[in-house]
């Protein structure tokens, strides 16, 4: 392996303005809510608890109106999509600033259960899920055991898709806009709509949760044998190998859409027991009944699968066309704001970018969520008055290293790893950039962790774009991962209009949409380049990521491709500088960091991916409609 170290970046802190500074604290996550699920539902695939809420806990730090520090649970615990109280998140973000839990003004939760208290008091397993995980007793049962000295009077809820909507508002840079929350649930609603100006967010419609196209999503996810509110980004990449017409009929009739932008899903409304309602029983028996038999983790991915997914996405894809066209109309907003775990769905934001009913379009990139803890604490920092609403810059708000402890790994490593010094950025970006000519795979780690599922450029593991068998390497030899989904390729911003069907200087740094790749040049990017000529893109400025640029630049000069390709390094969670340098345990690759690479010496033989791309068909799957 190789790595490149580059000086820690240090914290932004607040100006100060000669005032007590606001310092808000915003948390996300039910750490109850999969333990309440075992208990009263013991005998269930382990895949269905995940039909729960809470997960993907997080913290992130505001001081007067500025993000200092956010991340998720799962970085630091190593446990993926976990929703445990954010203990581990929480200390970081405490650490970065220098606080402790008594300098904190409030303590934010992304959920606000109280006004639907009723709700849980039809039966006894409702009323004991509401006291045991949704209400405020239980949360403040979690600060008092993992947070003593932080008072409950401190400690504050805010409505879940509020919290996401103040996470897309209030870092989007914009004094006015519409804002779009869609995701598969808050407390009670799927969709909400907002008119957010002068620093307001102004509710203008809400969706229900029965009529949730990110549920129906996530249960057609779980139906062909993936993992519910998890894995819907796989059906994502694997809709493009599918025809959309075979299934279309289905989903045209399960989601109606109406006149006045809503949406309407008979298919989750038909769960009218209280079981029914907790697994999506009707739902889920309707889908093996009139679409396909469920498929195990296990069994083949078929074409049926494949035209299954596009079907879907198409689905969602003339959904959020639907939604948030009619809603433009209505408040004459031609810029548009996204967030929501739906949001993360990359193709359906390229559709919306691509369909001109927008001049700009905002998603805040840790759209999930993760990302409520961030809106939680910068919804409570605006009722205090700390409104900077500056557009968001590469969210590299997770821990970060020092030399120091880059030097300790390495030691502890010494026999698995050779070490090469670089004085400068410039020499270690060459190297990369050789490496990666040669046909390598380079692991680039520096400064502080990206906030959100995307490996942006300092957790990134880059390869040449140009080499056709790059992507089955990687997804054998790194990812461990199916074989068919893609790799997203990261360009400078200066090059980005050449390369791909965008206008000159697009900016997409959050690697969150969708766009398609110049025809005369799909044949040059096989590695990034999806079957439907689609690919994921990052672009990257010298002002916003100045050493990721640096290196793409290089790249550039040696492959004569624009880009490497970038892809998350979450796989195992990896957040500290001894558990990277442990990578090459696994099979061997050539990571760069500036200062100090290393290479492997050690590795397994490569593991063969999961899910095999499916062979070509004798016509084209057609475009979703």
């Amino acid at each position: 392996m190789v790595l490149a170290l580059l000086p820690r970046p240090r914290t932004r802190t607040p100006t100060p303005t000669g005032r007590p500074s606001v310092k808000i604290l915003g948390i996300s996550g039910f750490e109850g809510s999969i333990p309440f699920k075992r208990a009263h539902w013991p005998s269930l695939d382990e895949r269905e608890y995940r039909i729960s809420q809470g997960h993907d806990s997080a913290a992130a730090l505001v001081v007067d109106g500025m993000v200092v520090a956010a991340v998720a649970e799962e970085r630091i615990s190593r446990r993926k999509h976990t929703g445990d109280f954010p203990r581990g998140a929480i200390a970081y973000c405490l650490a970065e600033a220098g606080l402790g839990i008594q300098d904190v003004d409030e303590l934010a939760h992304g959920f606000d259960y109280a006004p639907y208290r009723s709700v849980y008091l039809v039966d006894p397993v409702s009323r004991a899920l509401y006291r045991e995980v949704y209400s405020r007793d239980a949360l403040l049962a979690l600060v008092a055991r993992d947070l003593p000295g932080c008072p409950a009077e401190r400690v504050r809820h805010v409505g879940h898709h509020l919290a996401h909507a103040a996470s897309a508002y209030y870092t989007s840079g914009w004094d006015e806009c519409l804002v779009v929350v869609i995701d598969g649930m808050g407390e009670a609603q799927s969709v909400t709509v907002y008119h957010a100006h002068a620093g307001r967010l102004d509710r203008l419609a809400q969706i229900p949760a029965h009529d949730s196209i990110g549920v129906l999503y996530s249960l057609v996810t779980l139906h062909l044998g993936f993992d519910f509110n998890a894995d819907e980004y796989k059906i994502m990449g694997l809709a493009p190998y599918g025809d959309p017409e075979r299934f279309c009929r289905f989903f045209e009739d399960a989601v109606t859409l109406e006149p006045d932008g809503g949406i309407r899903i008979p298919l989750l409304r038909a769960n009218r027991t209280r079981e029914e309602r907790e697994h999506y029983l009707a739902t889920r028996a309707h889908l093996t009944e009139h679409l396909v038999p469920a498929r195990r983790p296990d069994e083949e991915i078929t074409d049926v699968h494949r035209d299954v997914a596009a079907a879907l996405q198409a689905c969602l894809d003339r959904t959020m066309l639907h939604l948030c066209g009619r809603f433009a109309t209505e408040t004459r907003q031609r810029r548009l704001a996204l967030a929501g775990g739906v949001a993360l769905n990359c193709t359906a934001n390229g559709k919306l970018l691509c369909s001109g009913t927008f001049d700009d379009i905002y998603v805040q990139p840790a759209a999930g969520d993760d990302g409520s803890a961030l809106g939680a604490a910068l919804y409570r920092s605006a009722a205090a008055g700390e409104i900077r609403n500056e557009r968001l810059g590469v969210p590299f708000l997770g821990p970060g290293y020092r030399p120091a402890d880059i030097d300790a790994a390495l030691a502890q490593y010494r026999d698995r790893v050779q070490v090469e010094r670089f004085a400068t950025l410039g020499e270690a970006c060459a190297e990369a950039a050789r490496l990666i000519a040669g046909g390598r795979v380079v692991a680039w780690y520096r400064g502080r962790m990206e906030f959100g599922p995307r490996a942006l450029g300092h957790r990134s593991i880059l390869a040449d774009p140009g080499h056709p068998e790059m992507r089955d390497r990687i997804n054998a030899m790194v990812k461990m991962r199916e074989a068919f989904r893609p790799f997203a390729p990261a360009v400078s911003i200066e090059e980005v209009d050449r390369w791909f069907e965008v206008a000159p200087k697009t900016e997409l740094p959050f690697m969150i949409m969708t766009v398609n790749v110049r025809e005369e040049f799909r044949h040059r990017l096989p590695a990034i380049t999806h079957v439907n000529g689609s690919a994921r893109v990052q672009t990257v400025s010298a002002k916003d990521n100045r050493e990721f640029h640096e290196l793409l630049r290089a790249v550039g000069r040696t492959t004569s491709t624009p880009s490497s390709g970038p892809v998350s390094s979450s796989c195992s969670s990896r957040t500290s500088s001894s558990a990277v340098a442990a990578s090459p345990r696994r099979p061997p690759l050539s990571p760069a960091r500036e200062g100090r690479p290393t290479r492997s010496r050690l590795g397994r033989a490569p593991r063969p991916a999961r899910g095999s791309p499916p062979a070509p068909r004798s016509t084209p799957p057609r475009r979703a409609r």
